[in-house]
């Protein structure tokens, strides 16, 4: 019976660890486009999307296919309307309902449906018929949904391109243009009366483009670099994904919509371009992906919006080998097109990245050391900055470690402090690089030290280890 007990509560204690590990990846989510002939089957596809840590799945229309695929999986879809559909969606609502019925109230709850996108990027269209029916059409979309009971779960909004903004730099000087004041102001009318998000779609890789010098591919990159200071709110940027961010939060809180959330849709960093497409590499990919994936499960935020990770949709699941356009256009695909291989790692499978420590596995207090102290352990330096030791952290993270320990539920998640986890991951990154001195520099934001920083529950790898 004791046994048994005991068995229970390991069981019970890896679940929780698992349930908060979900938990903690629910803003991690992925585009699933379908421009191309090459795709792997919506079965196959929903299998892999099982052996990661993604939690949602962007499609860009309302495959059946695939929204039957991915029934019982528990993982959140986002479904479309196609822009051309916005016309009849405006003037007739039974259009809308119908709409609704064939592609949300048929599938749902089993596929969990939680967003309906009423078209894409339709305001930077230039289509003004399209862009003045675009929130009468939404608002039918919703009293479609409404009708069947389902206007509390699916909610819907519509996604913006980033040149929406009319400045972004500094990010605290955020503003829309004032040629759409109008429009946006009942579209985000809308979004805040009903609890939508607002979708945007920041590529730090464009703005690269247009300033290719190595200290902006840093902080495009979340790479160490000195940052960009906001002299308004004194706050010094580490990352170019903060900063896009946190100018449509401005532009937001400039227009009155404090309370309107943010949902990044789209965001990527091409593999692959023509010669003439600068920065487009795996090698840079993978950083971008990867370190960013690492500052979203790090919980840190932005610098307007901290201590929660912004919802964030990845470019892309696949390559869409039909789209027209530059290399760039057909390289953003994560995985290849065989639905098993990834075309570079950035520990989204569950193995690398969801794989609980249990009881028998937990590190256990490090001993004191009879032997002479060296500089065993890469620490920060004192007086370094949040902001700098985020930079270190995502930088860290985002180059093979595992960082999982510092996630929730982890043993060095407590004390749930940048400086904390920032400690962890900059020494971990030094010990699995040959304990090489040049990787304890982080922009000279961290030493090596003769003193073991491990604390009861949650051992720093030194040279013993």
């Amino acid at each position: 019976m004791t046994a048994f007990h005991f068995a229970g509560t390991f069981l019970l204690l890896n679940l929780l660890l698992i349930v908060n590990k979900a938990k903690s990846q629910s803003f991690i989510g992925i585009n699933y486009g379908q421009v191309a002939d090459n795709l792997p089957s919506a079965a196959s596809t929903a299998k892999l999307l099982q052996s990661t840590s993604i939690q949602k799945v962007r499609l860009y229309g309302s495959d059946p296919a695939i929204i039957k695929a991915l029934a019982n999986t528990g993982i959140g879809i986002v479904i479309a309307t196609a822009n051309g559909d916005i016309p009849a969606l405006a003037s007739d609502p039974n259009f809308a309902k119908n709409w609704v019925n064939a592609n949300v109230v048929a599938y749902y709850p089993s596929s969990q449906i939680i967003l309906v996108n009423v078209g894409n990027e339709v305001i930077m269209s230039g289509d003004n018929n399209l862009i003045s029916q675009l929130l009468p059409a939404m608002q039918n979309v919703k009293n479609a949904l409404d009708a069947a009971s389902l206007g509390d779960k699916v909610k819907v909004s519509t996604v913006h391109s980033m040149t929406l903004l009319k400045q972004s730099e500094p990010p605290s000087s955020g503003l829309f243009d004032p040629g759409y004041g109008d429009v946006l102001k009942g579209l985000l009318a809308f979004n805040n009366a009903t609890g939508s998000p607002f979708a945007v779609n920041p590529y730090p890789y464009f703005a690269y483009r247009s300033d290719p010098r190595p200290e902006t591919l840093a902080f495009c990159l979340f790479q160490p670099n000195p940052g960009r200071f906001d002299a308004n709110t004194k706050i010094n940027y580490m990352n170019m994904f903060d900063a896009q961010v946190d100018a449509v939060r401005s532009a937001l809180d400039a227009m009155g919509f404090k309370s309107v959330e943010i949902v990044v849709a789209e965001t990527g960093w091409p593999y692959k371009g023509d010669s003439d497409e600068v920065g487009a590499s795996i090698e840079n990919a993978k950083a971008y992906n990867g370190n960013l994936i690492a500052h979203l499960r790090s919980m840190s935020g932005t610098p307007l919006m901290p201590g929660k990770s912004v919802d964030t949709y990845l470019f892309a699941l696949y390559d869409e080998n039909l789209k027209p356009g530059p290399t760039t256009e057909r390289s953003f695909g994560l995985f290849k097109s065989d639905g098993v291989a990834m075309t570079y790692d950035v520990g989204l499978s569950k193995s690398s990245s969801q794989t609980p420590a249990s009881p028998s596995t937990a590190k256990t207090p490090v001993a004191p050391s009879t032997e002479p102290k060296k500089a065993a352990w890469c620490v920060p330096k004192t007086g370094v900055s949040d902001a700098e030791l985020q930079a270190s952290l995502d930088y860290a993270c985002g180059h093979g470690i595992d960082c999982s320990p510092i996630q929730p539920g982890g043993a060095c998640f407590e004390p749930n402090t940048v400086a904390a986890h920032a400690a962890y991951a900059m020494n971990l990154y030094y010990q699995t690089s040959g304990q090489n001195p040049s990787s304890c520099d982080f922009s000279q934001s961290a030493m090596l030290s003769s003193n073991n920083p491990s604390t009861n529950g949650c051992n720093f790898p030194g040279p013993s280890n």
